[in-house]
């Protein structure tokens, strides 16, 4: 099934290639573009109101990063994420998160004050009922732990992991109040595990976060 139309992009001093990057990226992470869709550049042209040049470039980068593959005169690909990535893609980020708890422990004072806005947004999203939203702070959260560590390769690395962890499903978007109220309280642990300097503990309840996020993902598919 294609998808709905969406908005032109209105053009701006952002290079073209840049802005049907964003745009098409968005729309995979959202799965507006599922996977297994297959996307033209003559349709991604004519939504951005671009070139086919631009559209080009984006689909090239977004082949680089695994999120489509491309098949000349054809399009591109949305690549679905096979149960056997699902599972590596969450061992991978798992791994990630332990190597970088004690580390971040150590940043603990520069650090805390950046994940207690997130878990703000947090609390404001789940008294909301805003699931995306919740989403959003939850991921800028463990990023900022990994990005405290302070080896941008694994940062970039992990940014990834949690875009494939995006293409696994809406599910993790359809939060109900006790899934959310446990986001918080599973955040909030984190948070107070780092502001004690228990690296141990931090570590701890990483990893059966993901595993927690794991059990849901694996639950939807």
């Amino acid at each position: 099934m294609r998808p709905s139309p969406a908005p032109t992009v209105r053009a701006s001093a952002e290079p073209a290639s840049s802005r049907v990057y964003a745009h098409l990226k968005a729309g995979i992470l959202d799965r507006t573009y599922p996977g297994g869709s297959l996307v033209t550049e003559g349709e991604v042209a004519e939504r951005t109101g671009v070139s086919r040049t631009p559209v080009r470039e984006a689909l090239l980068q977004l082949q680089a990063e695994r999120l489509v593959q491309l098949f000349p005169k054809r399009g591109a690909l949305v690549l679905a994420v096979s149960d056997v990535e699902a599972r590596d893609v969450l061992e991978a980020r798992e791994l990630v998160e332990r190597w970088a708890a004690p580390r971040a422990v150590e940043q603990r004072e520069r650090l805390l004050p950046v994940l207690d806005a997130h878990l703000a947004a947090m609390v404001g999203a789940r008294d909301d009922g805003d699931a995306p939203a919740l989403v959003e702070a939850d991921r800028a959260f463990h990023e900022a732990v990994v990005d405290a560590a302070g080896n941008a390769v694994l940062s970039r690395l992990y940014a990834s992991l949690r875009d494939r962890q995006l293409c696994m499903g809406v599910a993790s978007m359809d939060m109900g109040p006790a899934r959310r109220d446990r986001a918080v309280r599973e955040h909030t642990g984190l948070r107070d595990a780092l502001a004690a300097g228990d690296g141990e503990a931090f570590a701890r309840l990483s990893a059966e976060h993901v595993r927690g996020a794991g059990d849901v993902l694996r639950g939807s598919r």
